[in-house]
């Protein structure tokens, strides 16, 4: 049976210093099985990158890790994913998880989730795809970067448009179910020229 709908999370392979980040990675996990939906993230089982895996298994949802085979044994694959790819390189890597998604989120996280965000972002902006785009703001951690986004904007190097691809709130089942609603009803999009 296919599921309901399919989500990228972006997150980190550290748990980071505040135990909400952790919880709020199992919230998300748990969310996304008991709906019947899938996970699409990056494949490792450390840090929120496994909390949000193994939820996501406990809870029923199909899980689709993606990794480059560099980063098998950095992040040590998760091998209980429902689908584990091993791919040749980090751009493999995120196209597989943007094909097999139908809305991206972001949790906590470090360079990697901020690069994975951006680049969703810009893909859309773009209009390589049209699938909806989210930002988990659990305890206030993105607070000083959407601040430093709305001074892109003062600034007039990013237009309110663009802000507007990007959704942020710190309750996770909102900004679910919004992420989800949106992108089942997206058209689909093809990203060969990514």
């Amino acid at each position: 049976m296919s599921p309901a709908f399919s989500i990228c999370i972006y997150c980190g392979s550290r748990p980071g210093l505040n135990p909400a980040f952790a919880a709020a990675a199992a919230q998300v996990g748990h969310w996304i099985g008991e709906r019947g939906g899938q996970l699409v993230y990056g494949g490792g089982k450390s840090g929120l990158m496994g909390i949000v895996a193994d939820a996501a298994l406990q809870s029923g949802a199909r899980v689709v890790g993606v990794i480059p085979k560099a980063l098998v044994e950095k992040e040590w694959a998760h091998r209980g994913c429902t689908e584990l790819h091993i791919v040749d390189t980090m751009h493999d890597r995120k196209r597989m998880m943007a094909e097999r998604a139908d809305a991206f989120m972001a949790l906590p996280g470090g360079i990697g989730t901020f690069e994975e965000l951006f680049e969703v972002w810009t893909w859309r902006q773009l209009g390589y795809h049209d699938k909806p785009i989210g930002i988990l703001n659990i305890a206030r951690y993105y607070d000083r970067l959407l601040e430093f986004l709305a001074s892109s904007v003062i600034e007039q190097f990013l237009g309110d448009w663009q802000m507007a691809l990007v959704h942020s709130s710190d309750q996770y089942e909102l900004l679910l179910e919004g992420l989800v609603q949106a992108g089942i009803m997206a058209p689909a999009a093809s990203l060969d020229q990514i």
